[in-house]
């Protein structure tokens, strides 16, 4: 068995080899690394090709320097907790092109430099006979940037993972790579991905290609598949779309045939009617010319008969002047006489205007002496009541008693309006408040709201178990509290990463139980009968909710802390006591960028485990051993959960001042109403007293109001008898303007005889030429009437000839536009002749307008018939058409095309499926034996829910731990910690006889198993991992049990870190196994002695 230790004294660290099949030492100084071998005395076993043969750090995590020779088998690394064991592994995954992620640790590369340095190497030489290759990584702080060298010249990182690559290690397979940060994600791959890291880890190159060639050809069989059953279909709705195309073609053609036949009897209708006009036009011409004639002859016989008409028609005009001047005359007296007869009309108007102003007067007097009465009635009248009233009494004395109760009244009204308007004041005031607090519950519901929809996208089943504990909470004995993510309500949302960072995930959305009863109940509910995967805890049976810090923070104000982490959230009791017990959220304080500037004051002084800065956690851990402090640091996480939080306080708060409110607007509207009423019967009152004080002051004003009255109707009377009319002297001056106005009269009657008599020789003279004119007038009617008798012949024989002459140009112009109509239909030239297939086709058509009429109905009847069709029928099918071949042929080409991929499948689904059920027998016969040695039993196979989705195949590892149990599937649920550690410890090993690549890394698995079940595996462990043939082993853990199974071939790499141990200059391997053979000697020597 090798050994190897490993210590870290000031600024470097030393590196000392063993005895056993290979020695070998190894020292580092500070600024420099150096390396020394000393000769074997067997010859070293073999390492396999990509094997690690030397590791180097320098400023790397916690060591300053320090170089590891690994053995080729078993590499188990020991040593105390922070002397710097996973720096190891660390080294591993960086050194080789790994990802920070894949350790766990950090997010960014610059985080494994030691604190303090601005840059860390790391340099891991691979076995690769006959030159090693060797990869180093210089990490710079500034950026996170790396430099890569390949045998110390410069390469590119693309260089160096082709190199990795090629010696099939893979750092991002958890078969190959398990750090202690990821133990737990390897129960957490699915069926699937366990298949493929298994593929990549022990399969040979060819089966992973085969499974990718399969998954690469079911995908594109699946495409093939989809697109034959598309074009398929397309290809038969386009075969049924052609044949519906067919008929309407073929109807297309018909429908032409017709259109073409009534086109040509178009054309020929057109000619036919042109030649009728024609005809008609000269026969129409012809008798025009004669009508012509005819006319010419007749107006030669009545040329004497218009000659006497003509002097008939001269004496009748100057008749009608000379009557035209008589009226005249007549009209000229007739005016006089009409002037005579509007003055005498006008003498009586102005009579008649006298005699009605004579009668307004004697109205008016009439008017005056019955006002004048009335008046007097009037006076008297007042005079009566006022002799009969009594002296005015004092009534001063009920007005005052009135008076001094209406402003009683007032006062009262006055603060009654006070107190309503006041009222009316608070009951706003109280509205607005109500308001206010509603609106703002309904934000915090809001709040609440979106919390629960985070959790239900996130976390579909938490949310789905929440929903069912909400409807069943009276099932439960004690109290249950909501996933933590809705039940903590930070008070700050600035402060919800601290609290995120500090608390996992799996707890963040777990349930919390006060009894451990209700819990297994709610866990058999949701998890065995619904198979909701989440998570509960139970709180502590004392509660820790109370618990006070070690130091008040104001003693640790000087570091920049400002508070606990437990003071930033306010949670339900059980959960503020579960996280105070498993997180001691009451000591850990939160600190700002000023405690990140004095981090390593902070540490030393404050003793704390762990610290918040500003941006950033801070794990401090003490070394059991040497007592040496160690931290680590990680970036914080931005919230995700705790970003938006509710006060429950404040809303209790805002509750019950809801309901303080509500009562105090139903005090205010009981007041109020009473007020009102009260209010209400003053007004009445106030009604009452004002009528009363109105009939006392009318009673004591109506003595001086007669008086007032009887004086003002005395003066009206003297007015009026001082307005009296002299009605005998009117009628007097009434009767002289009516007699002037008579001779006026008597004059206008003379003149009018007088004109009158000079229209009589006049009236006389205008009968007589009346008379003269009817006999001229007879004279030349009796005339006319004998010329008419002889015109209308005349007239007869010039409308005939008026209307040929019509009738000519019109069938001229009819003709004209016939011919243009029936050349433009058969597209001829003006100077152009018809056709000879116009004139074939033509004769075979009828010869008439009345048969072409005929015929053309019954074919646009015919043609009527195919309708919704037009030439794009015909180019649509004939596209349709071709575009079918091309499919068709298309469609061949991809069938076969399928065909040949189904061949392809079925030919490497049967290569692949037997190189893969070979090699998972192999790991079944493995892990079976591995489990049955422990007294349990374990099975590996292929699962698969259809065969022919070749991605959904995976590996499935099921279990049995105990007798009286079933197997059951490894999952991250249903086993515990130590089942879950054994079942991957146990898989693994039977991975390592098997395995392709040349090591394995295994990071503390054995810390979740009892003592029983680590010493068993440890021993399979051994067994399988120090065989011939078997890849390099490394095996992280930081204590063994006492008494284990070692082997020679295995090396054992004690880690010694810190800053009291003896330096490595001074260790002498001799001494310690000359020391080691005394005590061995000495304790021999004293057993005999006491048994003797």
């Amino acid at each position: 068995m090798d050994s190897l230790a490993l210590r870290g004294l000031g600024g470097a660290a030393r590196a000392r080899s063993r005895d056993g099949d290979k020695m070998a030492a190894a020292a580092a100084r500070d600024g420099s690394f150096g390396r020394k071998t000393l000769k074997s005395a067997k010859p070293a076993r073999p390492f396999v090709v990509g094997s690690i043969v030397r590791i180097l750090m320098k400023n790397f995590l916690t060591y300053d320097s320090c170089e590891v020779f690994p053995g080729p088998n078993l590499n188990v690394v020991i040593g105390a907790n922070g002397t710097g064991k996973s720096s190891v592994v660390c080294a591993i995954c960086l050194g080789l092109a790994g990802k920070p992620y894949l350790i766990g640790r950090a997010d960014k590369v610059g985080l494994f430099v030691k604190q303090g340095c601005t840059r860390g190497l790391v340099e891991i030489e691979l076995f690769k006979p006959p030159d090693n290759i060797i990869i180093t990584r210089e990490i710079q702080v500034v950026n996170n940037a790396s430099t890569w060298f390949l045998n110390r010249k410069p390469a590119t990182l693309k260089t160096v993972e082709e190199q990795i690559a090629a010696l099939n290690i893979q750092m991002d397979n958890l078969c190959q790579f398990l750090p202690q940060d990821r133990v737990g994600e390897f129960a957490k791959l699915s069926k699937v991905e366990l298949l493929e890291a298994t593929e990549k880890s022990i399969g040979s190159r060819e089966m992973y290609q085969f499974h990718c060639e399969l998954k690469n050809f079911r995908e594109r069989e699946r495409e093939l598949e989809h697109l034959c059953r598309e074009k398929t279909n397309s290809l038969e709705k386009m075969k049924q779309r052609v044949e519906r195309y067919k008929q309407d073609v073929e109807r297309y053609h018909e429908c032409k045939r017709h259109k073409d036949l009534i086109e040509m009897l178009e054309r020929k209708r057109l000619w036919v009617e042109y030649e009728n006009v024609r005809k008609q036009h000269e026969v129409v011409k012809q008798s025009r010319t004669q009508a012509k004639k005819d006319v010419k002859i007749l107006k030669e016989k009545q040329s004497p008969w218009t000659k006497k008409i003509q002097e008939a028609e001269e004496n009748l005009n100057s008749l009608d002047m000379k009557n035209k001047d008589n009226a005249a005359k007549i009209k000229e007296f007739s005016q006089k006489i009409k002037q005579k007869q509007d003055a005498l009309e006008i003498k009586e108007k102005k009579i008649e205007e006298i005699k009605q102003e004579l009668r307004m007067k004697k109205a008016e007097e009439m008017d005056r002496q019955k006002k004048i009465r009335y008046t007097q009635e009037l006076i008297e009248a007042w005079k009566n009541e006022l002799n009969t009233m009594v002296v005015c009494e004092n009534l001063q004395p009920q007005i005052d008693a009135v008076n001094n109760e209406l402003k009683k009244l007032q006062e009262e009204k006055a603060n009654i309006d006070s107190d309503v308007s006041d009222l009316r004041a608070e009951k706003r005031n109280q509205e607005r408040e109500e308001k206010r607090v509603i609106d703002h519950l309904g934000q915090l519901n809001n709040i609440m709201k979106m919390k629960e929809e985070n959790l239900k996208g996130r976390f579909r089943d938490t949310y789905s178990a929440l929903m069912w504990l909400r409807k069943n909470k009276d099932k439960f004995k004690r109290r249950v509290c909501e996933p933590m993510m809705l039940e903590i309500n930070t008070k700050d949302s600035r402060h919800a990463k601290y609290v995120e960072n500090h608390i996992s995930s799996d707890d963040m959305r777990a349930f919390v139980f006060e009894s451990q009863e209700d819990m297994e109940m709610f866990l058999v509910e949701i998890r065995d009968h619904q198979k909701l995967r989440v998570n509960a805890v139970c709180a502590p049976a004392e509660s820790c909710a109370e618990r006070l810090p070690s130091r008040p923070i104001e003693e640790l104000q000087r570091y920049g802390f400002f508070s606990y982490l437990r003071e930033l959230f306010d949670a339900p009791h059980p959960v503020m006591s579960y996280l105070c017990y498993q997180y001691r959220v009451h000591e850990v304080p939160v600190g700002t960028e000023r405690t990140r500037d004095m981090i390593e004051r902070v540490i030393q002084e404050t003793k704390f485990r762990q610290i918040y800065t500003a941006e950033e956690r801070y794990m401090v851990k003490v070394s059991s051993y040497t007592n040496l402090t160690l931290s680590t640091n990680t970036s914080l996480r931005a919230a995700q959960f705790l970003s938006s939080s509710v006060d429950t306080d404040e809303r209790r708060q805002l509750e019950s001042q809801q309901q303080i409110i509500n009562n105090a607007l139903k005090l205010l509207d009981m007041r109020l109403t009473t007020l009102l009423e009260r209010q209400k019967h003053l007004e009445h009152r106030d009604n009452e007293l004002r009528q009363q004080k109105k009939e006392l002051l009318d009673r004591g004003n109506r003595r001086r109001q007669l008086e007032s009255k009887i004086g003002l109707k005395y003066d009206s009377l003297r007015q009026l008898e001082q307005d009296a009319v002299d009605l005998e002297k009117e009628s007097q001056l009434a009767n002289l303007k009516i007699k002037e106005i008579n001779k006026q009269k008597a004059e206008l009657v003379t003149e009018l005889k007088h004109h009158a008599k000079g229209t009589i020789p006049l009236n006389i003279l205008n009968e007589v030429l009346t008379l003269q004119r009817i006999k001229a007038t007879a004279e030349k009617n009796r005339l006319e009437s004998e010329y008419k008798a002889e015109s209308v012949q005349l007239r007869a024989a010039e409308q005939r000839f008026h209307e040929l002459d019509d009738r000519k140009q019109f069938l001229y112009e009819n003709c004209r536009e016939l011919m243009k109509q029936a050349r433009q239909a058969c597209k001829l030239s003006p100077d152009q002749d018809l056709p000879e297939e116009f004139k074939i086709a033509f004769q075979a058509l009828p010869n008439t307008l009345e048969e072409i009429d005929a015929f053309l109905n019954e074919e646009k009847t015919r043609a009527s018939c195919f309708t919704g069709l037009n030439a794009s029928v015909v180019e649509e099918y004939n596209k349709q058409t071709q575009e079918i071949q091309q499919l068709t042929k298309y469609l061949e080409e991809k069938k076969n095309e399928l065909n040949n991929y189904k061949q392809n499948i079925s030919q490497v689904k049967e290569r692949w499926l037997n190189l893969l059920k070979e090699m998972i027998e192999q790991i079944n016969e493995k892990f079976s034996k591995f489990f049955s040695s422990m007294q349990c039993v374990g099975e590996v196979d292929l699962h698969a829910e259809n065969e022919e989705e070749y991605d959904k195949y995976g590996i499935r590892i099921r279990v049995k731990f105990h007798s009286s149990t079933e197997l059951h599937e490894l999952t991250p649920y249903h086993q515990s910690g130590g089942e879950k550690s054994v079942s991957t410890m146990l898989y693994l090993m039977a991975l390592q006889e098997l395995n392709k690549c040349p090591f394995r890394v295994v990071d503390e698995i054995n810390q979740g198993m009892d003592p029983v079940n680590e010493r068993r595996v440890f021993e399979l462990f051994v067994e399988t991992a120090c065989k011939k043939r078997t890849s390099q082993y490394f095996f992280i853990t930081p204590k063994l049990l006492q008494n284990l199974t070692y082997n020679g071939n295995m090396t054992v790499l004690f880690v010694y870190n810190g800053r009291f141990l003896m330096e490595t200059k001074k260790w002498n391997t001799k001494d310690f196994r000359k020391e080691r053979r005394r005590l061995t000697m000495m304790h021999s020597s004293s057993s005999r002695m006491d048994q003797l």
